[in-house]
């Protein structure tokens, strides 16, 4: 019996290392030492009298045992997630620890706030909050859930629409009175943009009106991978950006940026919250959903009233 239950709570160590491709990523994702992995994939092998990985300086690859093993590892690691969530869906108070991914602008402003105020009414939840720009693989990770915008990549998660992600091209007063206003959105060329390295078409700008919509190509001395960053930029008055409305909107109301365009549109996009597929769905992943939802606000999210 001993040796059986030895060999089940090597299991998670053995998917993470076939999942994320070598002992250091799967150190990484479990938030162990690469030691510690090493050794318990020895002792898995040592008891099962088999080996199950080649390993090499460049990469990893599994035996003829190792490729068996690990189908039939996979599957008893998400049956006993299953078990998991089938028992956390029956709870009257969610517990545990939920851990989320968010992008780091958007959440540092919007979900870290939230945060504070879903504990207080379900103390019992333990939250990890990582904000990074990345996309991760939620799964190897270990994330219950994300928050992603844009256009989604075809996958296995299940997506729950969160909010608007709505933009605008916007310029401190300073710049205008310097520099002048773009009256048409050929005129942004001449002008110097600052760019969001991050996005897909960083400078490629698109605005609809009630024709075609017009792509302009635009350039500018600044890209930056942040919108916080891109927004300390236009409020000092070196070039005209595209903001998110959940970034610029308080500078907007101040006065401190202005807002260019207004009668045309930057194609919408949404806020997803994305999350694995499971049978049951845990509380803790659903109260954070509804809790979201209703913080935000839905269609109108409370940033662009």
């Amino acid at each position: 019996m001993g040796v059986i239950m030895d060999e089940f709570s090597a299991i998670p160590v053995f998917v993470a290392v076939v999942e994320n491709g070598g002992f250091s990523a799967a150190a990484r994702t479990l938030g162990v030492s690469k030691s510690a992995v090493s050794k318990r994939i020895n002792q898995l092998e040592k008891q099962l009298g088999v080996r199950l990985l080649y390993r090499t300086t460049r990469k990893l690859s599994l035996t003829e045992a190792g490729e068996r093993y690990f189908e039939h590892a996979a599957r008893a690691l998400q049956a006993a997630a299953q078990a998991e969530d089938a028992v956390a869906e029956l709870q009257g108070d969610p517990q545990g620890t939920l851990k989320i991914c968010a992008p780091m602008s958007f959440g540092r402003l919007h979900v870290a706030p939230l945060i504070p105020r879903l504990l207080k009414r379900y103390p019992k939840l333990q939250v990890e909050l990582v904000m990074d720009d990345r996309t991760t693989d939620l799964v190897a990770a270990g994330f219950d859930i994300a928050i992603r915008s844009g256009r989604l990549a075809d996958s296995t998660l299940v997506a729950r629409k969160l909010a608007p992600l709505r933009q605008v091209l916007c310029a401190s007063p300073e710049y205008i009175e310097h520099y002048g206003q773009p009256e048409t959105p050929a005129e942004l060329a001449e002008h110097n943009c600052i760019l969001f390295s991050y996005s897909s078409d960083a400078n490629k700008w698109t605005l609809c009106g009630e024709g075609e919509p017009e792509i302009v190509q635009v350039s500018g001395n600044y890209r930056v991978n942040n919108s916080e960053a891109l927004l300390e930029a236009l409020k000092a008055g070196i070039g005209i950006g595209r903001l998110p409305t959940f970034v610029a909107g308080p500078d907007l109301d101040s006065g401190r940026l202005i807002q260019l365009f207004e009668s045309w549109q930057i194609p919408e996009q949404m806020f997803y919250a994305v999350f694995p597929e499971r049978r049951y769905l845990p509380a803790k992943v659903r109260v954070f959903l509804e809790f979201a939802i209703e913080h935000f606000g839905g269609d109108q999210p409370y940033w662009d009233r």
